[in-house]
């Protein structure tokens, strides 16, 4: 029988050439389309996060917001979005972070949690980054203990994953895609 995180890495869609020429898009819908597969994939989180005494968990806009309120559900935790600027209603703290061409700004609400709540990071996808480095930020700045960052899929050959680690964030993946 295959091990679930292969059976993960199998339903991820690789899209050649998107958005630009030469990138290989790592694309999760298929994932989310199947139940049994969808299943499997929260399964995992739920079994390395069940006793990790936590009080939330964080979503990083967009796709941290699927994965992370499902989770934060199954777990009976409150959900935290980090969303893009701009798009949080009340009153917020932002963190600007590096893209490969430009930058980009992700907020959170000053009463999303408070000091010494531990927290969860959730995305699909680690790259660069720099999305999760800047979540850690604003978490932190609140007071919170960010626990670990966990996605789906890691590409290890971007280098974001030891920047994490190097920011102090361990990092749980369930599949990567080394050398592509």
């Amino acid at each position: 029988m295959i091990n679930p995180q292969e059976f993960i890495k199998q339903h991820v869609r690789t899209v050649p050439d998107w958005p630009q020429a030469g990138i290989q898009f790592r694309d999760i819908t298929p994932l989310l389309q199947d139940p049994q597969v969808f299943r499997v994939l929260i399964d995992i989180f739920l079994e390395r996060y069940a006793s990790a005494n936590l009080q939330y968990v964080a979503g990083l806009d967009a796709r941290g917001f699927i994965l992370g309120s499902v989770i934060a559900y199954e777990l009976n935790l409150g959900f935290i979005p980090i969303r893009k600027k701009g798009k949080l209603p009340f009153h917020t703290i932002a963190e600007e972070y590096d893209l490969e061409y430009g930058n980009a700004t992700v907020e959170l609400h000053t009463d999303a949690c408070k000091a010494g709540d531990r927290v969860l990071l959730v995305d699909d996808l680690i790259a660069t980054g720099g999305t999760m480095i800047a979540g850690k930020k604003l978490l932190e700045r609140l007071g919170a203990t960010v626990v670990e960052a966990a996605v789906i899929v890691d590409l290890p050959e971007l280098g974001g994953s030891q920047l994490i680690r190097d920011a102090g964030l361990e990092v749980f993946k369930v599949c990567d895609f080394a050398g592509h």
